[in-house]
């Protein structure tokens, strides 16, 4: 007779066993109908799974925040049974949900095309229109093997054999299709409704390179078609805003195959670096951080000492001279803990505080390299905090609200946060993570604010608060973390004396606010869409003369603004001013400023915004004064 626990907190009490299905059914005919699976002490399971004691249940209709998982997973299902309906001896390979979608991969004969996507999303369509029940089965590992084997599923007998012989594997079948999966699904084909498929690539088997080539192809699943609509316009205006279009167009930085996942700035890409640099340079030394800077390669015995060759090495770049191997460094902190040993410290001199612009090197795969977003060379506004175990919460609490005045300043207004707890590989015991786990969350606590856990994301030496921020087209990124470490100053031999003359390692907290200057700078032009802040803008003005007798006027103009700050051009040529306020309006500048001889003659400026907005003449003074006034963070 099992108790069923409702999210509610009522419990419905049975007779007998049932499945997730029946309960539904037991509450409601509306719930019923609207349940795609469920959630039975915390495990998604389909509809059909059987409880059989008492457990706490959830139903998972399309408002519970699992439901999109379980939609895209079966509609991964849908695209395989599609693909090899129309080409018949297609083998299926593996097919799992990720961020806004799914994929597949595919052995066939030939690699498929975009072209084939509108007729495998047409026999999509119609499976769902034939409302597949979709049915769960239990087999052995062997049992599992030879029945795909006598499908001709050569690559999926082999991912079956790779399992220990001992497990049951559950396979599910809609119609004519049958595939390996964990599940759970939704009960029938017709709860897919939104989906499209968005392209295709190639990807090597398991990975290798040696392996065979295979077809993947790309789709997105959502709850109704107002959401589908909603993601592909989204996609039209991240497209318009590609942080490698833009930079382009506005001559900020460029990339090329001699140095990949590397960047060449360009002087306006340097100058929106340098705004942004001293701009955190500033929150440094308002938050009593003292800036150092560390070699870029150091001695792989270091790098050993400090945990990174056992958890990092695969990601690090190495070097040798004088038979002595050197690893270009992948993170800071290393250096930090060697500045902190070079002297004696005392508990009073705690918390000290070190922040660098330090340059790192990961060996990030070719495949997942992307513009400035993910590159192998990047620079981090980096910061160690060498403390007290008292001390952390302070600390943390401080960090955050320094984090959230700058993600306000850069225009980003919707910010969540996550932490980010042990992971599997990890140093340290359980007692030490405890520790520094529940540190975080009451400095959060302290801070008033809400966060969702992710386990097992943790770094290899200590838990993480992860700052996710939206930006103006609703896209989530992941920039700022706080971490607590244990760990490394043990490693590293960084001690303190404390109140009893007894040495004792502190506690190292890393923490950066922007994270990689470049992703972050990629993120801005993105928000932006090239459209800066006058206080962010590369140019912020540019000083234009109609005739060649407002050229010595025009330079004036320009060299007091200059000299009071600000960044400023002349164009002087002799072109049409027509043709001058379009091209630099192109150029996304933020004031053009036109004279002409009645300028000239009284002193003034023309101003129109990159708007096409007419803001009147003004004296220079009055200029000087409204750009200032637009300098926001920096004024």
């Amino acid at each position: 007779m099992p108790q069923i626990t409702l999210p509610d907190g009522s419990v419905r009490g049975y007779d007998a066993a049932l499945s997730v299905a029946d309960v539904a059914a037991s509450i409601g005919a509306g719930l019923a109908k609207a349940a795609l699976a469920g959630k039975v002490d915390g495990q998604l399971v389909d509809l059909s799974y059987c409880i059989q004691q008492d457990a706490a249940l959830e139903i998972v209709t399309e408002k519970h925040p699992d439901a999109l998982e379980v939609l895209r997973h079966s509609t991964a299902h849908l695209l395989a049974q599609a693909v090899q309906r129309l080409f018949p001896g297609a083998q299926v390979t593996i097919g799992p949900v990720v961020d806004n979608g799914f994929y597949y991969d595919f052995a066939y004969e030939r690699p498929f095309t975009p072209d084939d996507l509108p007729r495998i999303e047409a026999e999509m369509q119609k499976i769902v229109s034939e409302k597949l029940p979709l049915t769960r089965a239990v087999k052995s590992r062997d049992e599992a093997v030879a029945f795909f084997q006598s499908l001709g599923e050569h690559y999926k007998a082999e991912i079956i054999a790779s399992i220990p012989a001992t497990e049951d594997l559950s396979l599910y079948a809609q119609g004519e299709f049958t595939d390996l999966c964990r599940g759970p699904h939704v009960p029938n084909t017709e709860k897919l409704r939104a989906f499209k498929l968005m392209k295709v690539a190639g990807a090597y088997w398991r990975g290798d390179s040696n392996n065979a080539m295979l077809s993947r192809i790309y789709g997105t699943a959502w709850l109704s078609d107002k959401d589908l609509k909603a993601y592909l316009t989204q996609l039209e205006e991240a497209e318009k805003r590609d942080h490698r279009k833009i930079g382009k167009a506005l001559d900020l930085f460029h990339q090329q195959e001699e140095a990949p996942g590397m960047v060449f700035w360009h002087p306006r890409g340097w100058s929106l670096w340098q705004t942004v640099e001293q701009y955190m340079r500033g929150v440094y030394k308002k938050s009593g951080y003292q800036e150092v800077r560390c070699p870029q390669i150091l001695d792989v015995s270091l790098w050993k000492k400090s945990g990174h060759w056992d958890n990092y090495k695969e990601n690090m770049f190495f070097t040798e001279s004088e038979k002595r191997t050197y690893a270009v460094k992948p993170m800071n902190c290393p250096g930090h803990v060697q500045i902190f040993n070079s002297g004696l410290h005392s508990y009073r001199d705690l918390p000290i505080r070190y922040g660098e612009f330090g340059g790192c090197h990961r060996n990030e795969p070719s495949g997942a390299l992307h513009g400035i977003m993910r590159v192998r060379a990047f620079t981090q506004d980096d910061g160690h905090i060498f403390c007290t175990e008292n001390q952390i919460e302070p600390e943390v609490t401080a960090f955050h609200q320094q984090a959230m005045k700058v993600y306000s300043d850069f225009g980003f207004a919707d910010i969540s946060l996550k932490i980010a707890l042990r992971p599997e590989s990890r140093l340290g015991d359980d007692a030490t993570w405890d520790k520094a786990e529940n540190a975080l969350r009451a400095a959060l606590s302290h801070c008033g604010v809400a966060w969702e856990e992710l386990p097992g994301e943790g770094a290899f030496y200590g838990p993480k608060i992860e700052y996710h921020m939206r930006d103006s087209i609703g896209r989530g990124w992941q920039v700022g973390t706080m971490q607590v470490d244990f760990m490394m100053p043990g490693r590293l031999g960084a001690e303190y004396v404390d109140e009893t003359s007894a040495r004792r390692h502190p506690v190292m907290l890393h923490r950066a606010i922007v994270g990689s200057m470049e992703r972050f700078l990629g993120i801005l032009i993105e928000h932006h869409a090239g459209l800066f802040p006058v206080w962010l803008a590369p140019v912020q003005a540019v000083v234009m003369n109609i005739t060649d007798a407002q050229a010595e006027y025009a330079q004036m103009v320009t060299q007091t603004l200059v000299q009071q700050g600000f960044r400023v051009e002349s164009d002087l040529r002799n072109e049409k001013i027509g043709y001058k306020i379009r091209e630099h309006t192109l150029q996304k500048i933020p004031y053009l400023f036109v004279v002409g001889d009645r300028e000239k003659e009284n002193g003034l400026v023309a101003v129109r915004s990159r708007s096409g907005e007419d803001l009147g003449s003004l004296p220079l003074t009055e200029l000087v004064e409204r750009l200032h006034a637009e300098h926001g963070p920096l004024a």
